[in-house]
């Protein structure tokens, strides 16, 4: 029986892992229990040999209307308080990069992540889906990196991904004005890779493109997105030597002797990840 969680619902089918966002009341807004939870549910998702892509999307009206900042200011001493000093700021710090770390499991995770966007994503939901490989959306979808709005620096994730995938200039328009930016708007400056008519048809076309790429050979997909990470601020001629230890550590597989034999035999691969 599949773990249930407080703020997150879990599917598994066809070697894909649906993570949804599952606090619809709350417009699935991000606060302590998804900082808890997000590292088991991304974990489970990571050592599952059966799944090869992973979707974020979630339940109800909107991916997520942002940080449940009520609920944060509750439950940390010292972030709503004048004059913090000492050991509340020392905890504040981890607090900020605890915050940080439930982030970047969506980039850190071995299987390549597709954001799958509806309606609002607000703050917290950018940091979200930054951290994401493959990021579509309907054409409600509404983008804001709203945290000025709010007197605060986003702090875990967007300045520094943000910039990577649209370019500083459009980063530092979104950041500095907090303005709300359409699905067709966030696909000209690169932001998503597609958009879609509707909720319906969202979700279909991440699970066809999820399907795609789990038609792939597992450990080339993982090597792949390992590479690329790393290749993030690298040279060119570092990347190459680091890509040729990994080609190097990862052959030749039942994959790869798969590959050749499909082709032979002209038939679609039957890739097992070993």
């Amino acid at each position: 029986m599949a773990k249930k969680y407080k703020v997150f619902e879990i599917e598994k089918r066809d070697h894909i892992g649906w993570v949804f966002m599952n606090r619809p009341k709350k417009l699935n807004a991000v606060g302590s229990d998804f900082f808890r939870e997000v590292h088991e549910v991304m974990g489970d998702m990571d050592d599952d040999d059966d799944i090869r892509v992973i979707v974020i999307a979630g339940r109800g009206r909107c991916f997520t209307a942002g940080t449940d900042l009520f609920g944060l200011f509750s439950e940390v001493p010292g972030i709503a308080e004048k004059g913090v000093m000492g050991r509340k700021r020392y905890n504040l710090v981890k607090f900020i990069l605890d915050g940080q770390e439930s982030i970047s499991i969506f980039d850190k995770v071995r299987k390549p992540v597709i954001a799958a966007i509806h309606s609002y994503c607000i703050g917290a939901g950018v940091d979200i889906i930054t951290a994401c490989d493959i990021r579509l959306a309907s054409e409600d979808a509404l983008f804001s990196v709203r945290e000025a709005r709010l007197g605060i620096c986003a702090d875990v994730g967007t300045l520094q991904r943000l910039p990577r995938i649209v370019g500083e200039g459009y980063a530092k328009e979104l950041t500095y004005t907090t303005k709300d930016i359409t699905a067709q708007r966030a696909k000209e400056i690169g932001l998503l890779n597609e958009v879609y008519k509707d909720v319906d048809s969202l979700f279909a076309g991440a699970e066809a493109m999820a399907k795609e790429i789990a038609e792939q050979s597992p450990l080339a997909i993982m090597s792949a997105k390992e590479v690329m990470n790393y290749c993030r601020n690298k040279s060119v001629a570092d990347g190459l030597n680091y890509v040729a230890q990994k080609s190097a550590n990862i052959l030749p597989s039942e994959d790869v002797f798969e590959a050749f034999k499909a082709f032979t035999e002209k038939r679609k691969p039957n890739f097992t990840g070993e």
